[in-house]
């Protein structure tokens, strides 16, 4: 399955992320991205937070004030089945770079003004299943670049792209 990167989106530190024409991603994440809180975001098994642009798109139709990097995800995609961006599943952005989904993110008060009513938990996976954004590792780093291909890879897949990588 197969969408593309709608934006890519960095801070200094906090939110909102700002959208950028392309980045580097890195073991660490994004370069020109900063935490302000590094005990809750980032790190290697937080490197990159992605979010789905339909997601945004019904979360703006409830009336929610949400534009692409308002809640802190690095990488927007759209055209993906997002009930399939699980835990343990893999992605590949453009031609390079190959993450590792490892958990569902935990909405925090910092993204509230962007909710209607402060609702910041309408993100929450353990309060509506299905609408968070997730975290993943970097297993493969390179560049991206928006409208870049984004495809949710079978285990065979991803470790012919993680061979390929370490040639």
């Amino acid at each position: 399955m197969s969408g593309r990167i709608v934006q890519i989106s960095v801070s200094r530190g906090g939110v909102p992320k700002t959208g950028v024409a392309q980045a580097r991603v890195t073991a660490l994440g994004l370069d020109g991205d900063a935490h302000r809180d590094a005990e809750h975001h980032g790190g290697p098994e937080r490197a990159v937070c992605l979010y789905a642009m339909e997601a945004i798109r019904s979360l703006q139709a409830e009336g929610h004030w949400i534009v692409p990097g308002a809640i802190g995800e690095n990488v927007t995609v759209e055209g993906l089945d997002w009930s399939a961006v699980v835990p343990g599943s893999h992605l590949l952005l453009g031609e390079t770079v190959l993450l590792q989904v490892t958990r569902y993110t935990s909405p925090c008060v910092n993204i509230t003004r962007a909710f209607k009513d402060g609702d910041y938990a309408r993100v929450s996976q353990k309060r509506h299943p299905g609408w968070s954004r997730v975290y993943a590792r970097v297993l493969a780093p390179g560049s991206i670049r928006q409208g870049d291909s984004v495809r949710l890879l079978d285990e065979a897949e991803a470790a012919e792209v993680t061979a390929a990588a370490s040639r």
